[in-house]
């Protein structure tokens, strides 16, 4: 208890003189806010950019732990070209495999060549609902395809934002169409016969393709319908598994569709997602632009520190006369070593505070975040280990900003508050 006591009659102390010598107090603190707030949102910044660019990663490579599979015929002869193995048995053993390990996530996935009237070249991909969320496709008007759409009399379509705004920004309730010209590729790399196809509108996303091409997705059922056989020559098969024990359940899954395949045929399974490649490569992208990220935000905060040590120092000399009289009336040394202490404490976490509220506020500022995350499904929201970390970083400049003048303030004598 005496304890307890003696640090909330340290702290009620060290506020009362903040209280007093509140103008200078409140110089002293702006450049302390202000790197606080600097250094919050550096590293807010920081960790919010790195789940942007993680994203971004996980629409080309997939979601951790995503995992391609595929079948081929066995055979002793290298020299021999394999013969394309039935789409629809394939198809089966692994619908089969995800339904019995329990995998909600599985999409196929097959490279379409479409052609656009009086438009440029499309990028377009024929998949399954699921690859919305395995691969973070954003949509930023309408919907993306639901199970319902391989239903439709019409093929439904995902296109890109500048191929949307070339239709003249339709809204979605008018049901827009778009005329395709699909064809996909044989065994031995030559097109298929090209078909021409009516399609809905169903939803627009960011597009792939880079400014000078339109890029879209069709459902792979439909795409399927139209150009025929063929597309099931470049489609490959997805899943999206637990992270944990990802290997594990790869291997099988793998042996168990290869049980589910004809005799003759083999399966394979191989993880294409960003965390996977990371872990392979031993390489963090994210190191370098922490470190140098981290060395700002210290020289800021270094800066700030500086600050209000000086001024803490001339505070304390102008208070010799006060904290000789304090010792003369019986004020151990310890006492007078944390209550200066503590006033630089309590003093840098309240600008702390205000520091991490401006941080907040700047970084959720649209023109920031329209910029900076532009095209993500999920933009960054505000780090809050980033806040915790500001706040206890403002404690420990405090402390060090008030750890010389504490050790000052104890050496002052009763005698030279007469002499001051």
């Amino acid at each position: 208890m005496r304890p307890l006591t003696a640090i909330t009659g340290a702290l009620t102390e060290a506020w009362q003189e903040l209280r007093v010598h509140r103008l200078r107090v409140l110089l002293s603190l702006i450049v302390v806010a202000v790197s606080v707030a600097a250094f919050t949102g550096v590293v807010a910044l920081g960790q919010m950019m790195a789940q942007g660019f993680q994203e971004q990663m996980e629409r080309s490579g997939g979601r951790p732990a995503l995992v391609g599979f595929s079948a081929f015929e066995a055979s002793s002869d290298p020299d021999a070209v394999p013969e394309p193995p039935d789409a629809d048995v394939v198809d089966a053993a692994f619908f089969a495999t995800t339904e019995r390990f329990g995998v909600d996530w599985a999409a196929r996935v097959a490279q379409v060549d479409a052609v656009v009237p009086s438009g440029p070249w499309v990028s377009m991909q024929a998949v399954d609902p699921d690859y919305g969320v395995m691969r973070r496709v954003p949509v930023l008007e309408g919907r993306w395809f639901t199970d319902a759409d391989g239903d439709r009399l019409v093929p439904a379509v995902v296109i890109s934002e500048n191929w949307w705004k070339a239709l003249g920004a339709p809204a979605m309730q008018a049901h827009p169409t778009v005329t395709l010209t699909l064809s996909s590729w044989n065994v031995d790399g030559t097109p298929s016969a090209r078909v021409n196809a009516e399609a809905v509108v169903v939803g627009v996303t960011t597009s792939t393709a880079g400014p000078d091409g339109y890029s879209g997705y069709i459902v792979y059922e439909d795409a399927a319908g139209i150009v025929g056989p063929t597309l099931s020559a470049n489609t490959s098969r997805e899943a999206w598994i637990p992270v944990e024990g990802a290997d594990e359940l790869m291997e099988a899954m793998k042996v168990s569709m290869a049980a589910s395949l004809p005799r003759g045929m083999e399966a394979d399974a191989y993880r294409s997602d960003f965390l996977f490649q990371q872990e392979q490569g031993g390489y963090d992208p994210f190191g370098p632009m922490f470190l140098i990220l981290g060395a700002i935000a210290a020289l800021i905060l270094a800066l700030g520190g500086l600050s209000l040590l000086n001024i803490t120092l001339v505070t304390v000399r102008h208070r010799i006369r006060e904290i000789g009289v304090r010792r003369g009336f019986g004020a151990t040394g310890t006492r007078v070593f944390f209550s200066v202490m503590l006033e630089s404490v309590v003093a840098t976490v309240i600008a702390g505070g205000v520091g991490i509220v401006i941080a907040i506020l700047v970084l959720r500022m649209p023109l920031l975040t329209d910029n900076l995350f532009a095209g993500l499904q999920e933009p960054p929201a505000f780090p809050m280990s980033a806040a915790v970390t500001g706040l206890l970083v403002s404690a420990v400049v405090g402390a060090l900003a008030g750890l010389l003048p504490a050790l000052v303030a104890v050496r002052v004598r009763p005698i030279d508050a007469i002499r001051y």
